[in-house]
């Protein structure tokens, strides 16, 4: 058995490698190079073993694959990182600017598209002859619903839109994650027969202290390491109190049993704005936001790479793929009714309704939605969701991250 060690060591010579031919060879960016590659190398990969099933030719590279626990990895590991440099680099007064409309695609949005992916897959399942049960659908509405933060933060870097529109899809990431989560759970346990969680005041319990509770623990950990880092002027100090807020605040939001990604994202802002200000030296400044703009391009790399060989070891039913390509539409369709509803309730205010078609083509999904559904208890449902949620992850990193600049130049009012 590999130890951690030589788990890490594999996974990062595969990105180093891959990356490095990404960038010579491939004109397409670094986190969906990484992913087409993978994903192309599993597929070959799985062809050769089922051409040769007695040979177990990659058996060693698919048991330390099975080592690796991905929804722990995603949940508990990388995602606290990754929210927390994404957080940092937030202008939190164009965020505040743009709060009403970031409130409306996070939770509205949300909510309104795990209703219609629900409802429409559970519909298109009974029509194709493979009923999935209606609480489970909505448990595929839930984990497909958000847009992927990791994803979507990715991505932009690489598309030129207006400001505002950018603080918009950046802070509607950030945020509705958390929203995700907090219905993924609540309809896991309706799924489950969990009746504690199924009633209106368990449903209300749980949103409150999930949400409300992971935003206050943030702000407080935050402020707390901010004032920590305003009493001295060094930055190997300073970098090292980052960690420590990003590790400590996860791990208590966990032992609290409140939203771990909701209190990231407010320490994160809260630091990205108080602490270049009156906190940290310009010197600090350099080593902090390199420091963490580092491990974001470091984890996305690994996260990226790991969605793609988990093909190797997620072996999908034959029977499944059709529910799994029109998931596709379903997703994208929600989408669009999610941020296109708005712009038309309230037209150049909340948003333009010219902009719909771009916010719906930017709803990326990622690792957080193969991480949820891999923690999905183990039912007969499952291969089914499992298979639809790779289908529109896949396609919409890959298509939809790959021509959202051709559909910004076309259609976002500039």
């Amino acid at each position: 058995m590999l130890s951690l060690f030589d788990l890490a060591a594999i996974l990062l010579t595969l990105s180093a490698v891959l990356g490095f031919i990404n960038h010579k060879f491939l004109p397409t960016p670094h986190t969906i190079g990484l992913l087409v590659m993978s994903v192309i190398a599993s597929l070959v990969l799985v062809a050769i073993d089922l051409a040769y099933p007695g040979r177990h030719l990659f058996d060693a590279l698919t048991n330390a694959l099975l080592q690796i626990d991905f929804s722990s990895v995603v949940m508990n590991g990388m995602l606290a990182f990754l929210l927390f440099a994404g957080a940092l680099h937030v202008d939190l007064e164009k965020l505040r600017s743009r709060a009403i409309q970031v409130t409306v695609l996070a939770a509205f949005g949300t909510v309104i598209s795990t209703g219609l992916v629900g409802v429409a897959i559970w519909q298109v399942a009974l029509w194709l002859g493979q009923p999935l049960p209606f609480a489970w659908a909505m448990v595929f509405g839930a984990l497909i619903s958000p847009t992927d933060p990791v994803a979507v933060l990715s991505t932009l870097k690489t598309v030129k839109i207006p400001a505002s529109l950018e603080v918009e899809m950046q802070g509607e990431s950030l945020f509705n994650d958390g929203i995700g989560i907090v219905l993924f759970t609540i309809f896991v346990a309706v799924a489950s027969g969990d009746p504690s969680k199924s009633t209106a005041s368990g449903i209300t319990e749980l949103l409150v202290r999930e949400a409300g509770g992971g935003l206050l623990l943030g702000t407080v950990t935050g402020y707390i390491a901010y004032r920590a880092m305003r009493l001295l002027d060094d930055y190997a100090v300073e970098v090292l109190i980052t960690l420590a807020l990003v590790t400590g605040t996860y791990s208590l939001a966990q032992a609290l049993h409140v939203s771990g990604p909701l209190a990231i994202v407010a320490a994160g802002l809260l630091i990205g704005y108080r602490g270049p200000r009156d906190a940290m030296s310009e010197r600090t400044q350099t080593y902090v936001f390199g420091l963490w703009t580092l491990i974001d391009e470091i984890l996305n790399s690994v996260l990226f790479l790991l969605i793609g060989l988990e093909v190797l070891i997620v072996r999908f039913e034959a029977s499944n793929f059709m529910i799994a390509a029109a998931a596709i539409p379903i997703v994208i369709l929600a989408r669009f009714i999610a941020v296109g509803v708005p712009a038309l309730l309230a037209p150049n205010w909340l948003m333009s309704t010219r902009n719909v078609p771009f916010l719906t083509w930017a709803g990326i999904r990622g690792g957080i939605s193969i991480a949820l559904v891999l923690s999905v208890p183990d039912t007969d449902s499952k291969p089914l969701i499992l298979a639809a949620t790779y289908a529109v992850v896949l396609f919409s990193v890959i298509v939809q991250g790959l021509t959202l600049g051709y559909v910004a130049r076309r259609t976002v009012v500039r």
